[in-house]
């Protein structure tokens, strides 16, 4: 059998920088064999410069709308951008594929290894079954309306088969809600059986305007229904953050993925504690910090989640409302604006907790025995910080 072997300044094996020298040995179809200290690693040993590290896992991106690239203007607010990526979505076959093309290259040469990647269309699974990233497709489905919940479901169901039979099993596939400002209590209804036991995941809290709608009924939401001539007539808010009144809607599911929580409070994650108690479900928090900035010109509360232990994971977003599908530049951006965050605190966001969001865990994530969880090298760091010539290169 033929082997690789790794030996970089040092080595995180997903859960921990390891603190003395150690080979990472690999099978030649990436397999993980061993870690081995130098003295019994043998010979034909790779020597690298850098941090080796499982592969990243990115676990919320819209590589559908990899075409609007560069087209919708930043820091208008959630409202705007939503109506912009609405109003521009329909571009040639052509320059659809071709861009998710791209960006599917970018994340694999930029050390993604698995996507968390949200589907209204089928326009990536042709993509997809190239084999070049492993993906959890989100069939993500919204109507806000009560009226049209029947029609939406249909669409959602039709589009979760067409998925489907490129993966029988129903492995890495759920229907998921787009956002609790989106989706009516009937469709809510119709979804559940589709998230059961498996992950299901949602955009919350990704404006004020979001807990201003549930707890007031008012605020900047209602322009956006006025845009879209969307009836919220029947709407009757519950006085609670949009997260509580939605949350307990997601019952069944085996994990759960909050996305964006840029204005996530602590009574909100107290309130996910508590879920998480009494229902026994896996919650993890996704940071999309250069989404949050190039759409709201806001940070999610990044300390608030260290302090109540959130398990957090890492995503892009959608090259819609992001310049980049790099997680390098992800944590760069999260270092820069919380420079108390260190890398090998982030490093298990971008690799073992986000492969358990995705219930991928068992294979990817780690540099344990029988994975094959991709092996990165994080290049050009100074004094373990991500500068701006940082990198990360694709060894296997």
């Amino acid at each position: 059998m033929i082997y690789r072997k790794f030996l970089a300044d040092r080595l995180f094996n997903g859960y921990k920088m390891l603190e003395h020298p150690s080979v990472l040995v690999t099978r030649a179809d990436g397999v993980i064999e061993d870690l081995l200290s130098p003295e019994d690693a043998g010979d034909d040993v790779e020597v690298v410069s850098g941090i080796l590290s499982p592969g990243f896992v990115n676990c919320h991106c819209h590589l559908e709308l990899s075409h609007l690239k560069g087209l919708i203007p930043e820091k208008t607010g959630l409202t705007d951008f939503v109506f912009s990526v609405v109003t521009q979505r329909h571009f040639p076959a052509e320059v659809i594929n071709a861009a998710i093309k791209d960006g599917e290259e970018e994340m694999f040469r930029n050390g993604t290894v698995a996507v968390g990647d949200i589907c209204n269309n089928a326009h990536t699974l042709q993509r997809k079954k190239n084999g070049r990233l492993q993906y959890y497709n989100f069939i993500e489905l919204s109507g806000w309306s009560p009226g049209v919940a029947a029609t939406r479901f249909a669409a959602g169901k039709s589009l979760y088969e067409e998925f489907a039979a490129f993966s029988p099993s129903g492995r890495h596939l759920s229907i998921s809600p787009h956002a609790p400002y989106s989706v009516s209590d009937e469709l809510w209804t119709m979804i559940r059986p589709y998230y059961a036991g498996k992950t299901a995941t949602l955009h919350n809290q990704e404006t004020p305007a979001e807990d201003e709608l549930f707890k007031t009924g008012k605020g900047d939401f209602l322009r956006m229904y006025q845009l879209m001539n969307i009836d919220n007539s029947f709407f009757h808010p519950p006085g609670i953050s949009s997260l509580q009144a939605s949350l307990p809607r997601l019952e069944g599911a085996e994990n759960i993925l909050l996305v964006h929580n840029t204005f996530t409070r602590e009574e909100d994650l107290q309130f996910l504690d508590a879920i998480s108690k009494q229902s026994s479900v896996n919650i993890f928090c996704c940071l999309c910090i250069r989404a949050n900035l190039f759409i709201e010109n806001a940070v999610p509360p990044v300390e608030l989640f260290r302090e109540n232990a959130i398990d957090l994971v890492l995503g892009t977003d959608s090259l819609a409302s992001n310049h980049s599908l790099n997680l390098l530049d992800e944590m760069r951006t999260l270092q820069h604006h919380f420079p108390s965050l260190s890398l090998e605190e982030m490093l298990p966001w971008a690799t073992l907790n986000g492969a358990s969001a995705l219930q991928m865990d068992a294979e990817l994530g780690s540099f344990e025995e029988g994975k094959r969880p991709g092996v990165v090298l994080i290049e050009d760091l100074q004094g373990g910080k991500i500068t701006a010539d940082s990198r990360v290169k694709r060894l296997v």
